[in-house]
């Protein structure tokens, strides 16, 4: 969009924190929204905080669909799992449009950005901000192996994998990086001693405690939740792993992610309806976790006066959503049928 005129959007639009579901007149200048007016006179568009994708291995791309079986180890252990092994041998050119490939796609299905997973240290965290260039799309890279120098963050895999890790997390923490750990992905045995450092995000929790989970909400540690990653990759075989439920009663603040492109398509559409299906959670919170780790950035997504224009729009007529009771509802259970969203993205 050019953010140098002033713009009016009019429609039914999940406003706030709470996705408040309100007709309004939506002022953009500058890229800012600077007045969110209620008015009965709206266009029948649906306005929807763009989504942030809380986890993503989007260099995992180039191995989309090619192994489907093998345990949790075989695949995506460092340093000799399968897609290790097969980044090693992969042209970074190919890696690059890989990566590009994904988040022109999540561009398309109302996403705005992720928090991603990069390999190959600091050449690695390069080429996936060179495969994002010039797309309206938000990136928060936790590299490794060196490339947490010029990453936005720290990424570990699990705290069983990563030697020196006391020196390695110290002095990410030192120079200002966030802080991400694996944890509780396929047992519950390094998910103490991850919470142990105080990171800024456990990802997956897939096996935490009542007492991890308690820990998490009172030290204000978000959890990235990534369902259908954990049903594919077999650590799970029930809805009550992840606890989301239990997390939501303890009070942790969750976000979803959608993990490893190789065996899940980055489509927070698609992973929402999972999540309400198998996991019973209500299209609000779905939402709320589609779009809450966007707060990990310095402007957060949801949509508030004062904010950064970052939503996208869904023309009911143009399919059977028209007739829909509940907004949030059809997102969550029928957006993903949808093809693109017509972006009002503040890249």
């Amino acid at each position: 969009m050019n953010d140098k005129i002033p713009r009016m959007i009019s429609g039914n639009a999940l406003v706030g924190d709470d996705l408040t579901l309100l007709q309004v007149e939506i002022t953009i200048e500058h890229g800012i929204i600077t007045a969110i007016d209620e008015s009965n006179k709206v266009h029948d568009l649906w306005i929807c905080p763009a989504f942030f994708n809380a986890h993503t291995h989007l260099g995992d791309t180039v191995g989309m669909d090619g192994v489907l079986s093998g345990d949790l180890e075989s695949l995506v252990t460092p340093p000799h799992g399968f897609k290790h092994r097969l980044l090693a041998t992969t042209p970074q050119k190919e890696i690059m449009k890989a990566i590009r490939s994904s988040a022109y796609l999540m561009v398309r299905r109302g996403c705005a950005g992720c928090a991603d997973f990069r390999e190959g240290g600091i050449s690695g965290v390069s080429v996936f901000r060179q495969a994002v260039k010039n797309l309206p799309f938000q990136p928060l890279i936790f590299g490794r192996d060196g490339g947490e120098k010029t990453a936005e963050g720290l990424g570990i895999s699990s705290i069983r994998d990563v030697p020196d890790i006391e020196r390695i997390v110290s002095d990410a923490k030192g120079s200002g990086k966030l802080v991400a750990f694996h944890a509780g992905e396929k047992d519950d045995r390094d998910i103490e001693a991850a919470l142990s450092y105080d990171p800024d995000l456990i990802i997956h929790a897939t096996h935490a405690s009542d007492t991890e989970l308690k820990q998490c909400a009172d030290h204000n540690i978000p959890i990235a939740i990534c369902p259908q990653s954990n049903w594919i990759l077999s650590v799970t075989q029930s809805r009550n792993n992840p606890p989301v439920q239990r997390m939501l009663d303890t009070g942790c603040k969750i976000f979803l992610g959608t993990d490893n492109a190789m065996f899940v398509q980055p489509d927070m559409l698609a992973e929402m309806a999972f999540l309400h299906t198998i996991y019973r959670i209500d299209p609000e919170n779905a939402i709320r976790m589609a779009v809450g780790a966007s707060t990990l950035l310095k402007e957060p997504f949801f949509i508030k006066k004062g904010a950064h224009a970052n939503f996208f729009i869904l023309n009911p007529r143009r399919s059977n959503l028209l007739f829909s009771k509940n907004i949030a509802a059809s997102i969550v259970k029928r957006g993903f049928s949808i093809g693109s969203c017509k972006n009002v993205f503040n890249s």
